[in-house]
């Protein structure tokens, strides 16, 4: 059993503290962008139905002419850099529309406090290096993991620490973690259980993680993708997000550990029979018709 009386060390709290408000900041930051989109879709300027970031380089260099006074859209399109060259007719149309000073003075005050958030979530994030220095190993263990990456990596340790003989099993972290659904049962059924409320903090970082590990082709990926057809995608990010915690533990309690990928085919090739049970099922719900699967002979 977990023990109820364990306090984190100092270095661990602070490590809280910076990482939480970093993840606050950066939330702000992308709560600010949206306001900048949805500013520029009220002067029927859909920038961002063309470029995916709207504050990367291209869109950056677009923004700052509208706000300067450029109204061209040709003139805007002519600043796309790279392959977004390639969409300057595109960019033409989506930049053509009704922008003022009245929109260009509330964009530059959105624009100079993203600008202000990145710099602040930049000195914390140097600042989290700093307090992290010793524990550079196993940052870079937790890394590997698909998804995670170095931020992930960094809020991991900031919430769960690095000390795993305070969990006497994988399983202890993820209930800890309220990664871990509880069954109901009533008049004998079993019933969909849920996790139960943990702390957001680790639900977020390992939300996202999730999210990043189902645009990989691995064994999480295959995991989240598997998951997300049968149970949905809300599910599929809270098994994959448990699987990632299980990861976590035996990474940390190994210091000489290192991830190995199981491969996004692994349980093709466990359970090859059920892997075609699963096909026929599919040809079935398809087709609308039973198939029936039969051995060749020879």
């Amino acid at each position: 059993m977990l023990r109820a009386s364990f306090v984190p060390p100092p270095w661990q709290r602070e490590l809280r503290d910076l990482c939480r408000y970093r993840r606050t900041l950066v939330q702000e930051r992308t709560r600010e962008k949206q306001r900048a989109e949805k500013l520029l879709e009220d002067t029927q300027i859909k920038l961002s139905s063309v470029i995916s970031g709207i504050f990367g380089t291209s869109g950056r260099a677009m923004l700052e002419a509208l706000i300067a006074g450029q109204r061209n859209p040709a003139v805007l399109a002519e600043l796309a850099l790279g392959r977004m060259r390639g969409k300057k007719s595109v960019l033409q149309e989506a930049l053509t529309g009704q922008f003022r000073d009245h929109h260009s003075y509330l964009l530059r005050m959105m624009c100079d406090r993203v600008d202000a958030l990145t710099a602040q979530v930049e000195t914390l994030t140097a600042r989290i290096d700093e307090v992290l220095a010793p524990f550079a190993h196993q940052v870079a263990q937790l890394d590997e993991i698909p998804g995670v990456g170095k931020t992930g990596a960094q809020e991991l340790i900031a919430e769960i620490g690095t000390d795993m003989t305070r969990f006497p099993t994988s399983g202890h972290l993820v209930s800890w973690a309220r990664f871990a659904p509880r069954a109901k049962q009533s008049a004998g059924k079993s019933k969909p259980g849920t996790t139960g409320k943990g702390s957001p903090w680790i639900a977020g970082m390992l939300g996202e993680a999730a999210t990043g590990a189902g645009r990989t082709k691995t064994f999480p990926g295959s995991r989240y993708h598997r998951l997300a057809r049968r149970r949905g995608k809300q599910r599929a990010l809270v098994a994959t997000g448990r699987s990632i915690l299980v990861i976590t533990y035996h990474l940390l309690s190994d210091p000489g550990a290192r991830f190995a990928d199981l491969g996004p085919d692994w349980h093709d090739r466990i359970a090859p029979l059920r892997r075609k049970h699963q096909l026929i099922a599919e040809l079935e719900r398809l087709s609308g018709k039973k198939v029936t699967f039969q051995e060749d002979a020879a």
